[in-house]
């Protein structure tokens, strides 16, 4: 059976983004799901609400004078439903677990998030600070931070957007080695850091793209920690594969340099998620959507 207030907060969302996959990552839903509830909501209605084509969707006329009928019945019944402050306090106390990687501005990070936390008190945020991948369930995660695909379709996710790498060098260093004129160049005859994968014991393969992966031979530095493997590379010890949000101040004010820059490399998503299930406390969706709207501003 169709659920008609839910039909129309995905239309609503959709005819905002003009992409159902945007549409779906804003609901928190797969992208299916919202085509299969737009083509519900069409043949309830009798009419269809969008023109698709492979490249762009836009409204049709009905869907055009469709849509603020639409919006005006969301906001009537958020106002309807909307809980007692009270009721919504007490749902805002107990306990949020949340596991992050290494951020970048993590303090200023917490610090908004304290920020727009303070009218609840009750609120306790476990927050951990860990490379290694925690296992949601056991470890009973509320939220996550993930760089890199998602395979559990058991998450919702949120995409925050995206984060590159790139080979960095002093410029005494490049002075000193030269600038590789390859992959195979670097590999072979350059001083390599290399992070340590906490989750296997093993390196990190320098994952160039696609195409293109190796893992550091001899490395002359090696750390689990981002942090000290920078320092690392802004110490001269070695030509490393930096995080961009890590590197770029200092490329910039020139402590580091870009090297074999030419080369495409991957794009990782960043995303935001949170487990299914079948109830999910009014406290974890808030902090869910707070978090991701404050990590969205560093990320995009």
């Amino acid at each position: 059976m169709l659920n008609k207030l839910e039909a129309l907060k995905v239309f609503c969302t959709t005819a905002e983004t003009m992409q159902f996959r945007e549409a779906a990552s804003r609901l928190a839903v797969s992208p299916p799901v919202v085509t299969r509830i737009i083509a519900e909501l069409e043949d309830h209605l009798g009419e269809a609400l969008f023109q698709r084509n492979t490249r762009q969707i836009r409204l049709t006329d009905f869907g055009d004078r469709f849509l603020p009928q639409a919006q005006q019945l969301l906001e009537e019944s958020e106002r309807l439903f909307a809980p007692s402050k009270r009721k919504h306090i007490d749902e805002m106390s107990g306990l949020v677990r949340i596991t992050v990687p290494e951020l970048p501005h993590e303090s200023a990070i917490l610090d908004e998030l304290f920020a727009v936390l303070t009218p609840y008190p009750d609120l306790i945020l476990d927050w951990r600070t860990d490379g290694v991948r925690l296992n949601v369930v056991e470890s009973q995660i509320d939220i996550g931070l993930r760089i890199g695909n998602l395979s559990d379709s058991r998450l919702i996710a949120r995409r925050l957007g995206e984060v590159s790498e790139k080979i960095v060098a002093t410029p005494h260093l490049i002075e000193q080695y030269g600038i590789p004129k390859t992959i195979n160049d670097l590999q072979k005859n350059f001083p390599l850091t290399a992070a340590l994968d906490a989750n296997t014991g093993r390196f990190w393969s320098w994952y160039i793209n696609e195409e293109t992966q190796f893992m550091p031979r001899n490395p002359v530095f090696i750390s689990s920690n981002i942090h000290n493997s920078l320092q690392a590379a802004l110490s001269g010890r070695g030509f490393s594969h930096q995080l961009d949000w890590l590197c770029d101040p200092h490329l910039q004010n020139g402590k580091l340099v870009e090297v074999l820059a030419d080369i495409p490399k991957i794009r990782w998503p960043i995303y935001l998620y949170r487990p299914q299930r079948a109830v999910t406390p009014v406290r974890v969706k808030v902090v869910f959507d707070l978090l991701a709207a404050i990590l969205s501003k560093y990320f995009n």
